[in-house]
């Protein structure tokens, strides 16, 4: 299941601003092999041994990595958090919505790949399946906003 929430919190348990974060607390644990692929897979960056990073445009550190990238790490090396997906562009989200038992924050809807077997629980009320289910969800919040001069 995806938890989004639409409504922001302030929380110790939400993070919403991700390059901070990141470079504070999620930049010091240790990388697995399943973060290293994400790494390669979203910014075509090589980990090396000494946890620099090697891009095309030459050698850095882990905190040069793209905001999405860092959201993603973010999310799943602190499952309890509910973390802001609003600087992940569509190929973050479309990995992010193949996990299970994530928690973001969108205040908006985005387009990319979403499976139809996905299970999305929108503000801990509805749960819908699917790309169908999530568009036909944002459509009835937009309506919901206008409704209420939102």
């Amino acid at each position: 299941m995806i938890y989004i929430y639409t409504e922001k919190q302030e929380s110790e348990d939400w993070v919403l601003k991700n390059d901070l974060f990141f470079n504070l607390y999620t930049g010091n644990q240790p990388l697995t092999e399943e973060d290293k692929q994400a790494i390669l897979k979203i910014d075509s960056a090589k980990v090396t041994e000494d946890n620099h990073i090697e891009t095309k445009y030459g050698l850095g550190t882990i905190r040069n990595l793209s905001s999405g990238c860092k959201t993603y790490l973010n999310i799943i090396k602190n499952p309890g958090k509910v973390v802001s997906a609003e600087e992940c562009g569509g190929n973050v989200l479309s990995l992010l919505f193949k996990l299970d038992n994530i928690k973001i924050y969108m205040k908006r809807p985005e387009r990319f790949a979403i499976d139809d077997n996905v299970r999305i629980c929108f503000n801990e009320t509805e749960i819908v399946v699917g790309r169908k289910g999530y568009e036909q969800w944002w459509t009835r919040e937009y309506e919901r906003r206008a409704e209420d001069d939102l």
